[in-house]
């Protein structure tokens, strides 16, 4: 088993957060992992980025190679885009519908969307709203981990014991918003 990920938003967003919840998952379970992080301008609204790579055998490189990614999770959709020569032809793209426009000339977010399409497996879903609908509007990061979870190789139940390690020492609402955000988002993509 292997499954090497990129992780793509803009900073603030989220991103390590998904990162930190695979990973904990991935020791819980006894998997190899390799990660390297950009943090670029990430407190100023820049690109953050992650190469995430889980195997049941040793890895070698914690980057991953052009056309080698088997999953690219954005909290973006622009930055969903800027990834995919990273993507393997068999690979998903998982991403919030809703951009961050952080930039003048911003595409327009109609073709982003056709560009994402024209990818083929792409699951797209505006987690802002359902983050917010849940009471918890930070938590879109969630909602999208939880819509990519069906292509990560490891129990849902063991991500969301990851969920709750992570925001444990935020407090029990927290941790139930958060878990309630991961399977809102994981029921989304089912029915997409």
């Amino acid at each position: 088993m292997k499954c090497d990920i990129i992780l793509a938003g803009v900073g603030g967003q989220g991103i390590l957060s998904i990162a930190a919840t695979i990973g904990l998952a991935a020791v819980e379970e006894g998997l190899f992992l390799k990660q390297s992080e950009v943090h670029g301008m990430s407190q100023r609204g820049g690109d953050v980025q992650s190469h995430l790579r889980i195997s049941d055998r040793e890895i070698h490189s914690d980057l991953i190679p052009h056309g080698g990614a088997d999953l690219i999770i954005s909290v973006e959709p622009m930055e969903a885009l800027r990834y995919l020569p990273w993507l393997s032809p068999e690979g998903w793209v998982v991403t919030n519908s809703v951009p961050y426009i952080n930039i003048p000339d911003y595409p327009d977010n109609a073709e982003l969307m056709a560009a994402l399409e024209d990818t083929g497996n792409t699951v797209v879903l505006d987690a802002d709203s359902i983050a917010r609908e849940l009471g918890s509007p930070r938590s879109g990061n969630m909602v999208i981990l939880g819509a990519a979870s069906s292509f990560i190789p490891m129990p849902f139940e063991i991500l969301e014991h990851a969920v709750q390690q992570l925001f444990s020492r935020k407090g029990k609402e927290i941790v139930d918003l958060n878990i309630q955000a991961l399977v809102a988002g994981r029921e989304a993509a089912a029915t997409r």
